[in-house]
């Protein structure tokens, strides 16, 4: 983990005030909403909060994958090398699907094509971007299958989905998404259906052949502690909006609102002393179609103080690297 955030760094990704509803039973849900961050060359972005808070809905609003109906972007702004991904018609946020950015999705099984062929699978990024000549196809899929340590590479290639493991699956689906050497990849909850030994391999192999390709990353995930080791930065989402944001350090050291201590203390960690309990974040997430007033987390904070309940805290910067939406000074309230 990176302890400073690298202001040196060009912006590869410009995401400003991104806005992302649904319709349901005639209301709008707001999914995502006025979201803005950006993704540095060469990093790893971590994007964190419980189902539901809107991570993967942001990821696939960037790709424009949102199925409408019910959903459609409402506004904002997606700045890819300065582009507006927002702006491109179909064929041109095709094209740059799987070249420019690609996204692994969370469960390789729903994902892969369980009446292909691993190899068919894996070639179709690279035909259709005609990233290398047809007869070196193969070659690059035993390269890329070879770069994802699976092992027996001609075999798997000939192999179908449910002959391989989950985490051989998901090693093909990494496989794919670094197939045309995109400049992003998005990794939405890559290690959920594994265990934990297999999780740590994943997360490993993942930041190092970003690394290696001088590619970047957003992690998206729902555990703060698959993060720590990962991440330069972290985005904490709650009820479809960035509650927290910062450097990797100054996230776990000096959280500042109380959704992510929440989070934190929910979380089992080495330094913890022995009979000592876990902390869960009472109550459910709020219902979307119908949020309540103030800030959106107040009926689940402890801290929660009259203005909370009225008045929606806009996210703003505290340090050089640090910015939280609340109205609380948590340090002197614990």
């Amino acid at each position: 983990m990176n302890m400073k955030a690298d202001v040196t760094r060009r912006t590869l990704l410009d995401v400003q005030d991104l806005h992302t509803v649904f319709e349901k039973d005639g209301n709008e849900v707001h999914a995502v909403n006025q979201v803005s961050f950006d993704v540095k060359e060469g990093e790893i972005l971590a994007i964190v909060g419980e189902s539901g808070s809107g991570k993967s809905i942001t990821a696939m609003s960037l790709l424009r994958l949102i199925p409408s109906p019910p959903g459609r972007i409402v506004g904002g702004r997606v700045l890819f090398n300065d582009q507006d991904l927002l702006d491109l018609d179909d064929e041109q946020i095709r094209r740059l699907r799987g070249r420019d950015i690609a996204m692994i999705f969370q469960e390789p099984m729903t994902s892969l094509n369980p009446s292909l062929r691993i190899g068919r699978q894996l070639a179709e990024p690279l035909r259709v971007h005609g990233s290398v000549p047809k007869e070196k196809v193969r070659e690059r899929c035993l390269e890329l299958l070879r770069q994802v340590r699976l092992g027996d590479p001609e075999k798997r290639l000939d192999a179908y989905p449910h002959e391989l493991s989950g985490g051989m699956r998901q090693r093909v689906m990494i496989a794919m998404g670094l197939a045309c050497l995109p400049k992003l990849l998005i990794a939405d909850e890559p290690t959920t259906a594994l265990d934990v030994t297999v999780q740590a391999q994943i997360l490993e192999l993942l930041r190092d052949l970003v690394r290696a390709n001088n590619s970047s990353m957003m992690l998206i995930t729902h555990d703060l502690g698959v993060v720590a080791r990962y991440a330069d930065r972290i985005n904490v989402m709650y009820a479809g909006r960035i509650v927290e944001r910062g450097t990797a350090e100054e996230i776990f050291h000096h959280p500042k609102h109380p959704y992510t201590l929440g989070l934190m203390e929910s979380m089992p960690r080495l330094d913890q002393a022995p009979g000592s309990r876990l902390t869960p974040i009472p109550g459910q997430p709020p219902d979307l179609s119908d949020p309540p007033p103030g800030c959106p987390f107040h009926p689940r904070c402890r801290f929660a103080e009259a203005r909370c309940r009225s008045e929606r805290p806009p996210l703003e910067q505290i340090t050089d690297n640090h910015w939280k939406a609340c109205w609380v000074d948590t340090d002197a309230k614990r």
